[in-house]
């Protein structure tokens, strides 16, 4: 068994929640574009183009969704209203497989690499600190060693979070305070990863994207540094992005894939928004696998994304 185990009712029951506003945004418009039709039609097609559009799910991937379920029409010769959700579930649920995204029930690290380096990169504001503390809390709680490099150091902020989240979570944090050497800070916390014999060391950068090249330089230098006792690292160069931004969200993406190579994502505050579609949308355009989603405020509300189980929520009227 993973460290994340089986996916269990609280969690269900958590995304549920999580993904309520989402749900209802798009099956109160749904109802009203099949009220009165009995088959799925043009106009039944048109209307689910715009939900979806409007679910921030992004103009080229519900073009992908609506051929989709236009072929499945077009090939099954009649499909009635009641039938529309499910293939709007299969159809999605099938493309976001396509895009890398598993359905992760279990979560191990990989074998041979210990310690497991994480860097995470984002812009203020996205819960980047936050998902960071949550995810040390995950692994800790599985029996893991977590290490946490606060490597922000442009906002005094970002330091004093994630110390914060250190103790809250019962972690080390490797801090030398604002305006010091970033790379300095994930050298010494894989050094001490290193001798500690530790499970994981996650390390949080800035993300300045008004200053892409700096931003560049500085995300390289970390590598090196980090590189110089584990050759391969990071393993997971993880990127935090806020959900509740929907379009926004597409922005960030499309800017920091330019900066630096992004191995995984973690969407954030979904729980606040009706902007779910914006998972579907972005692993699609990036095919960048989404890792974790955040659907609440609580510790375990940050979940490993499970592809059907997340259709599911976003997808069954409640």
């Amino acid at each position: 068994m993973g460290i994340f185990g089986f996916f269990s009712k609280d969690k269900k029951e958590s995304l549920d929640q999580g993904l309520q506003k989402s749900s209802e945004n798009i099956f109160t418009k749904l109802s009203k574009a099949v009220v009165g039709k009995s088959k799925v039609d043009d106009e039944v097609l048109d209307e689910l183009e715009e939900i979806l559009i409007t679910s921030d799910v992004g103009v080229d991937t519900t073009i992908k969704v609506i051929q989709r379920i236009e072929e499945r029409v077009a090939r099954d010769k009649y499909v009635n209203t009641a039938e529309l959700d499910i293939i709007l579930k299969e159809e999605i649920e099938n493309l976001l497989k396509e895009n890398n995204s598993q359905d992760l029930l279990d979560f191990d690290l990989p074998e041979g690499k210990k310690p497991y380096v994480i860097m995470v990169v984002g812009v203020n504001g996205v819960g980047k600190t936050t998902t960071i503390g949550k995810l040390a809390n995950l692994f800790q709680s599985a029996g893991k060693s977590v290490i946490l490099g606060a490597a922000d150091t442009f906002r005094a902020a970002a330091v004093d979070q994630l110390i914060l989240w250190g103790e809250r979570v019962g972690v080390p944090v490797v801090s030398h305070g604002m305006n010091t050497d970033p790379a300095s800070v994930a050298f010494d916390a894989v050094k001490q990863g290193v001798d500690t014999n530790a499970d994981v060391v996650i390390i949080d950068t800035a993300g300045r994207l008004h200053t892409k090249v700096n931003l560049m330089n500085e995300l390289g230098k970390i590598k090196r540094v980090m590189q110089k006792f584990i050759p391969d690292a990071p393993h997971e160069i993880l990127l935090v992005l806020d959900g509740s931004t929907g379009q926004n969200a597409f922005i960030q993406a499309k800017e920091f894939t330019k900066v630096t190579e992004i191995t995984a994502l973690a969407i954030t505050k979904l729980d606040g928004t009706a902007k779910g579609g914006v998972v579907i949308g972005i692993s699609d355009q990036f095919k960048i696998p989404v890792k974790y989603i955040g659907v609440g405020e609580k510790m375990t509300d940050l979940q490993i994304f499970n592809r059907k189980e997340f259709v599911d929520s976003l997808f069954t009227k409640k």
